[in-house]
């Protein structure tokens, strides 16, 4: 049977907003760029439409080298609005404070952007809390860009909520400094650490305290209640393999993860699990390997990866161990594969 084409990620196509107002504000017109990526008007006024996340990193990168500005995606976040994350941007303006409204831009992320690399978190200590994107690594210049754009849309955002500019303690990136590297506390405002082990923001206990003037509870109250019965819907359809997909993308990393972590993540018994499982006519190492294959499928074809970096990404031990098994699933080695979509009309 032919695997089913998985993707990547997605994210809601509102975001392209902000992408061409940062184009405009240079005195580039982006209507071509537009067409060739296929985003209309049309398009863009569609509630639930999405752009694959390799589609967003190849016009970010097109973007770029429209405009010759590396740090596009900082100044997009710039000209970001909070209701391009819709309802759950919606929701965070109604919230009481910007505690409340940043937690609530990532309890409601599926909403408007999902990826199989991980979801972002909000985690709070004793002194402020720590605003965080997952990991998107081996980075180049297609998926900088992203870190930038989702960095900067969320400072500027949260800032507007506070009707002026969000101060920040500190901001981490995994990526080396790049050629642009003086932009970010420009951006940003505060110290700026390259190389670090995360992709986050450090938001100080005063900020999160700080009230939010457009607060009504009872609206409030009303857009939680809507959110949350809107991702209910959307994780509620899901069949029990579908979720162990789901959790296993991020969980490959450099490793193969045992079923025992997935049904803890599931909050189920082991023994559970396998037996739920063998009720749907199948088992935790035919799902893993499935996903194996159609995660290293998409990688090939939608991404710039190499395959070292590829192998490394779905928990393989070496770069051969992975052309192996690709060639056993595919029946074509990977560099074959990848040339085969190259020639395909996108």
């Amino acid at each position: 049977m032919k695997p089913a084409r998985v993707r990547l990620g997605d994210l809601s196509v509102a975001f392209v907003h902000g992408l061409v107002d940062a184009l405009a504000e240079k005195g580039i017109a982006a209507d071509e760029l537009m067409r060739q990526f296929h985003l209309d008007d049309a398009r863009l006024a569609l509630p639930r439409e999405r752009l694959s996340i390799p589609r967003y990193m190849r016009l970010g990168h097109s973007a770029i080298q429209l405009c010759g500005d590396a740090a596009l995606g900082l100044e997009m976040g710039r000209h970001s609005r909070i209701g391009q994350a819709g309802l759950a941007g919606v929701t965070a303006a109604q919230a009481p404070t910007l505690r409340e409204a940043a937690r609530t831009l990532i309890r409601f992320e599926p909403l408007y952007a999902h990826n199989y690399r991980g979801q972002s978190s909000f985690v709070e200590d004793a002194s402020g809390a720590w605003l965080s994107f997952y990991s998107i690594s081996p980075y180049n210049a297609f998926n900088r860009f992203v870190v930038d754009s989702v960095l900067s849309s969320w400072h500027h955002q949260l800032g507007a909520l506070l009707g002026g500019t969000l101060a920040l303690e500190r901001v981490e990136i995994e990526f080396p400094a790049p050629d642009y590297a003086e932009r970010y506390e420009r951006c940003f405002g505060c110290p700026v650490e390259f190389g670090a082990g995360h992709n986050r923001l450090r938001l100080s206990l005063g900020s999160l305290n700080q009230a939010l003037s457009q607060h009504c509870p009872s609206t409030w109250q009303q857009m939680l209640e809507l959110a949350e019965r809107e991702l209910e819907q959307l994780t509620r359809t899901r069949s029990l393999r579908e979720r162990i997909i789901h959790l296993l993308g991020p969980m490959l990393h450099g490793r193969e993860p045992e079923l025992e972590e997935v049904a803890s993540k599931l909050q189920l018994p082991s023994w559970t699990l396998r037996r739920k499982l063998a009720e749907e006519g199948t088992q935790f190492r035919t799902l893993l390997n499935e996903t194996r294959r159609d995660l290293a499928m998409a990688y090939i074809r939608d991404t710039e990866l190499a395959f070292g970096e590829i192998a490394y990404l779905l928990g393989f031990a070496s770069a051969e161990a992975f052309q192996r098994a690709f060639k056993r699933w595919s029946g074509q080695t990977p560099g074959e594969f990848r040339r085969s979509q190259r020639l395909q009309p996108s």
